[in-house]
């Protein structure tokens, strides 16, 4: 039981892994500044750093998922343990399958109360204490996001225009000058700070806002790791302690499977999110993930479980909505009833579960 509760936490890493790993760079996509492959690639290596440097900041989250002040009495049972990780990840796999881009912490928390309802009724869950530690954060943050969005985009915008025509060129046989005069040297790399036109036969061109763009992207999915990380091990870690895994290594295989599921799942749901909601701009798209690294990063920094999901969408349609671009309402429709159905669902897998394990 034990080695089947460490497997399953595992594969919940990977399933995250191939759901969430769009949030960080659906807006790279989106924008023109990426194809699918480098940008999955970019994301699942900045998710990566972000998971295993969990394993030094990031504990409190541990105790939370465990149970501990959301249940009168926190279960370390491997059996209860076990339901929930097949109750959220079930829910995440059907999600993926569908392009839908769903919470990993909300599948977490239905499964939870799904598990305990099963296990000891509703006296054992504390409702107050759920709703706000949990519930309150993730109905709240894509709206924080979207309104943050609409706020901080006129503020940058001069910014961004005088940034956006910008780039960095480097180019080979560049003039060496010298005492005697200039010289056209083969093998010389110049770097020069230009406009477009300055940098159109440079060797290698790389646009200032494209930059900036590339380096929001993995901020995001580094924070995204950071605060995912702990949810998932919360499942495992007595496990791992009891057949004797320290826990440096077990952030590491949390680490290796969310990697794995980004770079083998990940396209689909980043899909969805790069083409099916609105149309973005890359200033549009180094705004939306500037606020959700920051969103992410402050939750991850005082430990709120904080849904990257939630974040990533509020933004990227504020960005939308603050350039005045059509936000397709379908596909919004289809994700927010995702989002509605995600805790009774991850509920209910995770109930079925418990009675499958017993």
């Amino acid at each position: 039981m034990l080695i089947a509760l460490l497997a399953a936490t595992v594969f919940l890493a990977f399933a995250n892994g191939a759901n969430d790993v769009s949030k960080g760079i659906s807006t790279l996509v989106g924008a023109g500044v990426s194809s699918y492959g480098r940008a999955v690639s970019w994301g699942t290596f900045c998710t990566v750093a972000g998971a295993l440097t969990a394993a030094f900041t990031s504990q409190v989250l541990i105790a939370t998922f465990s149970g501990k002040g959301i249940l009168t009495h926190p279960s370390t049972s491997p059996a209860f343990l076990l339901s929930i990780a097949c109750g959220a990840t079930l829910w995440l796999i059907v999600a993926t399958l569908t392009g839908l881009p769903v919470s990993t912490t909300h599948s977490l928390a239905g499964a939870l109360v799904g598990a305990a309802l099963m296990q000891s009724g509703a006296a054992s869950v504390l409702w107050g204490s759920l709703a706000r530690k949990i519930a309150l954060p993730l109905a709240v943050s894509p709206l924080v996001s979207l309104l943050l969005v609409l706020a901080v985009s006129p503020l940058l915008r001069p910014f961004l225009a005088r940034r956006e025509k910008e780039c960095l060129c480097v180019d080979e046989g560049a003039a060496l000058v010298t005492p005697e005069g200039m010289t056209l040297r083969e093998g010389i790399h110049s770097i020069t700070i230009g406009n477009d036109a300055s940098c159109e036969t440079a060797a290698l061109r790389f646009g200032t806002i494209d930059t900036l763009h590339w380096i929001s992207a993995g901020a995001t999915s580094f924070f995204r790791g950071l605060n995912d990380t702990p949810k998932i091990l919360a499942l495992g870690i007595a496990a791992g302690t009891l057949l004797g895994i320290a826990r440096i290594p077990m952030f590491a295989a949390i680490a290796g499977a969310m990697g794995a599921g980004s770079l083998i799942a990940g396209v689909r749901v980043t899909r969805t999110l790069a083409e099916k909601v609105t149309r973005i701009s890359p200033p549009e798209g180094f705004t939306a993930n500037l606020v959700t690294a920051t969103l992410v990063g402050l939750a991850s920094s005082y430990a709120l479980p904080v849904s990257t999901t939630h974040v990533s969408a509020g933004a990227i349609v504020g960005a939308g909505v603050s350039r005045g671009v059509a936000v397709r309402r379908g596909t919004l429709r289809d994700i927010a009833l995702a989002w509605l159905v995600t805790l009774p669902v991850s509920a209910a897998l995770a109930a079925m579960a418990t009675l499958l394990v017993r």
